[in-house]
């Protein structure tokens, strides 16, 4: 059962929260900034056991920044997904556990409580069952969650922690709940763009930016095709042309279709400007790269979106198309000291 969430029930759990889930914490938390939901975004969906609470989010926080969940003791989630950077990092593969190499570009986790699945080939079906994924890879966490269970519950805080927000041991159920829990308050819908189309303030882009608007969505360029609704995804999985020969399978190693390779699903463009570098594995380093990309057509490849075609944009065209993706940037959201570390 899901239960849908408005802003005034979630006051009310910050309240039971306060009262029933143990002392309050020295973290900074403010709740107008961490449950606020932006204009033009639906209310979250929470999945039933782990409503949102206070202590809940704090718990995931911290597990979220500990470095006790890899083997080695020294990353954490927060190592590759930074705050500063919509929580993505700034190189195109992740430095893992014992210095592996990860595998693929670390997504940016803005607004991830909308997506209906994760990983970029949408192998996973729900944001408690994604924590798992980097916690079990060799090349991330390089970890078991069981062992990790056991090991986390040696902390005395987060084994009280565990009994007051979720009435049981530290155990797997309680890890990736709290993460998620925390993971879902990464709401980020304060950028210029939605001052401009969601808050009435139509002087908030400057004219490059309403040029890039207007092509943004025009048949001209079909980017809204993909990058569409509030979050800028139609979380559908495509093929834009990067190469002709693919050596990540994407969807294909879950499917085993062949019509299913060298797809990856759309990522959202909210705070794109900050998440460089681009693409699947990081290979375009600008937001000026990627435009040209597209621009050229891409490279023939036999699963390629047919929307991918040369788009004989002008160099000033191009300009205003990454001029209007750099006012996706909600510089609140990634100013916010609530989830910094």
């Amino acid at each position: 059962m899901i239960l849908r969430i408005s802003s005034l029930l979630l006051s009310t759990f910050i309240l039971f929260a306060v009262f029933s889930c143990g002392k309050d914490s020295t973290l900074e938390f403010n709740d107008q900034e961490i449950n606020h939901i932006p204009d033009g975004f639906p209310e979250i969906l929470f999945p039933e056991g782990n409503e949102f609470t206070k202590a809940r989010w704090e718990l995931g926080k911290s597990l979220f920044y500990d470095p006790a969940l890899s083997k080695s003791g020294k990353i954490s989630c927060g190592s590759c997904h930074n705050p500063k950077l919509a929580f993505s990092d700034n190189v195109a593969f992740s430095i893992g556990d014992n210095e592996a190499i990860g595998s693929s570009n670390s997504p940016s986790l803005v607004n991830v409580a909308y997506q209906p699945y994760y990983t970029r080939a949408g192998g996973v079906s729900t944001l408690e069952m994604q924590v798992l994924v980097p916690i079990q890879e060799h090349d991330e966490l390089n970890t078991n969650i069981v062992d990790l269970a056991i090991k986390l519950k040696e902390n005395p805080e987060y084994a009280a922690a565990a009994f007051e927000c979720y009435d049981r041991e530290l155990d797997p159920y309680v890890i990736v709940r709290a993460i998620a829990n925390f993971e879902r308050s990464f709401i980020s819908g304060n950028s210029t763009y939605d001052k401009y189309a969601f808050q009435g303030k139509k002087s908030a882009i400057n004219a490059e930016q309403l040029n890039g608007l207007k092509l943004f969505f025009s048949d001209k360029t079909n980017c809204s095709t993909c990058h569409s609704d509030f979050n800028f995804s139609n979380y559908a999985f495509e093929n834009n042309g990067l190469y002709e020969v693919y050596p990540d399978s994407g969807r294909m190693r879950l499917t085993r279709l062949e019509t299913d390779r060298a797809l990856f699903k759309v990522p959202s463009l909210r705070n794109i400007a900050l998440t460089a570098p681009y693409m699947h594995d990081g290979s375009k380093q600008s937001l000026a790269e990627v435009v040209a990309h597209y621009n050229s057509g891409g490279k023939n490849h036999p699963n390629k979106n047919s929307l991918i075609r040369p788009l004989g944009l002008s160099q000033k065209e191009q300009n205003e198309l990454v001029a209007f993706l750099e006012s996706l940037t909600d510089l609140e959201f990634v100013t916010n000291k609530n989830f910094r570390k």
